[in-house]
């Protein structure tokens, strides 16, 4: 048996294991130890699983994930995602399908601070969909315009998937963080361009909200003003050299106490809430990334990637045609899996070809991350869709797929742009 039919049975069972209910770290982490041993052998498998702990447990930017996730949670606990749809609501509510605008707007702030797609939708899906329904939006655009928006929370920094994609490839955190800003900010322009047109289309769909007096307003914007502060320290810094990624996890951490208790909204049941969430999901992004670095040790061992660009090298294919093919790839594959499992499972295949056929690592991380964060609100799997129905569990989930379709159209279309010009992506970590 060939090294690279071992490669395509241990993707076989893998894919079986997953499809069973098995955790995708643990999968990953054993069908890699299995497989590097019938290639390799057994004592070098013990070695690897040696050596990928002791770079675990030494890796500097492995502190950055519990850092920002700590600030995350705890300002998830401190209520700024009601604060940040009252201001966006506030300024843009007054327009048709202005909630829905202000929902993407929430997001986006939301989504700097939790570095997650997943806590944004269920956020917004308390704070913003009574809102909507309370005015009569229409449930599809409702629902869409939240889903759609905690797809925002992977491209504004600090970004959990940047961070993974980082450490599998070895490419700057720091550069990820900066890649992810114009094309995170675009993104939300994108979605506000279509509910726009939505409500051009059917003014039913979203009805003008309440009028506010612009004290009313600068007022809102005072409420989130120490957390807009925070997120320009923290990304500011990282962008300018101030400090590094894991120095800005600090920060940030410690700028997250600070605000809570300057709100008065920090207490032992708050911070105990969020030590918890942050041991809970730290726990299991080590697990997904231990497994991750073992499979990806038996992919190598298995040349898998060594032939698929020497395939495509010798095929003649030019660079964009395969781009385009492994993005395609990317599309089906968010049918049926997550977005941390695509990820970890694709990149050990696909990094390997598009770095030799000429892609700069950064641009494709920030098209990889855009692919699976589509993957988030489209049928079957659809994590955010799930989330958003488990919230709002009056809402029937083909509703909430249809109001996510024209979004989906939408993130298409941003990554098209972000393909025709690099300069998008690249700009800031360049300079």
């Amino acid at each position: 048996m060939t090294s690279v039919t071992v490669g395509f049975l241990g993707l076989a069972i893998l894919f079986s294991l997953i499809g069973f209910g098995m955790p995708i770290g643990f999968a990953m982490g054993l069908v890699g130890f299995a497989g590097f041993a019938f290639l390799v052998s057994f004592d070098a498998a013990i070695v690897r699983i040696g050596v990928t702990t002791f770079n675990l447990a030494t890796n500097h930017a492995i502190g950055t994930i519990p850092l920002f996730l700590f600030m995350a949670h705890l300002l998830f606990a401190s209520g700024i995602g009601r604060d940040l749809y009252d201001f966006a609501a506030k300024w843009l509510g007054r327009r048709r399908g202005g909630l829905a605008m202000a929902t993407i707007g929430a997001s986006s702030g939301f989504a700097a601070v939790s570095a997650s797609s997943l806590a944004t939708t269920a956020t917004m899906g308390l704070v913003a969909m009574p809102e909507m329904r309370k005015h009569n939006y229409d449930v599809s655009l409702a629902s869409g315009s939240v889903v759609a928006g905690g797809t925002i929370g992977a491209l504004i920094p600090p970004s959990g998937m940047f961070i993974i994609y980082g450490i599998l490839t070895e490419t700057s955190i720091g550069a990820m963080f900066a890649a992810g800003i114009v094309p995170g900010i675009l993104l939300a322009l994108f979605y506000i361009v279509t509910i726009a047109i939505w409500c051009r289309l059917d003014p039913n769909a979203g009805p003008r909200g309440p009028k506010f007096t612009f004290m009313e307003k600068v007022r809102a914007l005072r409420s989130t003003g120490e957390v807009i502060f925070l997120f320009g320290l923290v990304m500011g810094g990282i962008v300018l050299g101030w400090f590094t990624p894991t120095e800005a996890g600090a920060i940030g951490a410690f700028g997250a106490i600070i605000v809570s208790v300057a709100r008065g909204r920090l207490n032992w049941a708050t911070a105990k809430q969020a030590i918890y969430a942050t041991l809970q999901t730290t726990g299991m992004i080590f697990g997904i990334l231990f497994g991750a670095l073992v499979f990806n040790s038996f992919i190598t061992a298995s040349t898998i990637p060594m032939h698929i660009v020497n395939f495509v090298t010798d095929g003649g294919f030019s660079p964009m045609v395969v781009l385009f093919l492994v993005l395609g790839v990317y599309l089906v594959l968010g049918m049926v899996l997550d977005a941390s499992a695509m990820m970890t499972l694709t990149i050990p295949l696909f990094f390997p070809l598009i770095t030799t056929i000429g892609f700069d690592a950064v641009l494709f991380g920030v098209l990889v991350v855009r692919m699976t964060e589509i993957a988030l609100i489209t049928p079957p799997v659809g994590m955010n869709v799930y989330i958003l129905s488990g919230v709002a569990k009056d809402i029937p989930l083909d509703k909430i797929f249809k109001g996510a379709l024209p979004f989906v159209a939408a993130d298409v279309l941003h990554v098209g742009l972000l393909i025709a010009f690099p300069i998008l992506v690249l700009w800031l970590p360049n300079l």
